[in-house]
């Protein structure tokens, strides 16, 4: 089986020294991507800039920005399932100034933002004969964890989300917990370290996609 995934923050440049980004370190996204490839997949990261080491035995595509990771993962697919990990910028700087950028007289510099393209919602929306069978995403939220994740599966049209809580140290830490929401119900793996959160998840997506 193949899975395609995304992984780390993405980087929207401002000019040549400065861009808008995340405190994603990359570490669930890569994990995700090992605990598969251990159970036998066949897998291609997309990963946005992390300090993270290269997973042995796993394809790794880097990319900067949010257009080049959609792009990589659609160039990635067909697929069985994809599972967006990634912290992707939902804005970046319409336009991209070619040299460091100035604060004008008042002090302030103005900067006018674009959309970026929605990953996860882009993939879940392909056609039946393209989409991976299980399309996954993740929502890290810092308040109302479970309802605003709830909220994004229908709104994304996902299959799962991962909803996890990071308004402590998840974002950047080694640990995490989450709760997986699927159309049949609700399951919440407590705190552990993410390479066990990873284990986890990678053992309900073999289950579903082999029963």
């Amino acid at each position: 089986m193949r899975a395609v995934l995304t992984a780390g923050p993405t980087l929207e440049p401002i000019d040549p020294v400065r861009f808008l980004s995340n405190r994603s370190s990359g570490r669930q996204g890569y994990a995700l991507a090992e605990a598969l490839a251990a159970l036998g997949f066949e897998v291609t990261l997309v990963s946005g800039p992390t300090a993270l080491n290269d997973p042995p035995g796993i394809a790794i595509v880097r990319v900067e920005t949010a257009r080049e990771m959609l792009a990589a993962v659609e160039d990635a697919l067909p697929a069985d399932v994809f599972i967006a990990v990634a912290a992707v910028a939902a804005w970046r700087p319409a336009e991209p100034s070619a040299i460091k950028l100035k604060l004008d007289k008042s002090g302030h510099g103005a900067l006018k933002l674009a959309e970026n393209p929605d990953i996860l919602k882009t993939i879940a929306a392909l056609a039946p004969q393209v989409r991976p069978r299980l399309v996954i995403g993740f929502a890290a939220e810092t308040h109302d964890v479970l309802d605003h994740a709830r909220a994004k599966r229908m709104r994304k049209g996902c299959d799962w989300i991962i909803a996890n809580d990071v308004s402590g140290s998840a974002m950047g830490g080694a640990d995490n917990a989450v709760t997986l929401i699927t159309p049949q119900g609700e399951e919440s793996l407590g705190q552990a370290p993410k390479t066990e959160i990873a284990r986890q998840i990678a053992q309900r997506i073999v289950a579903v996609l082999t029963a």
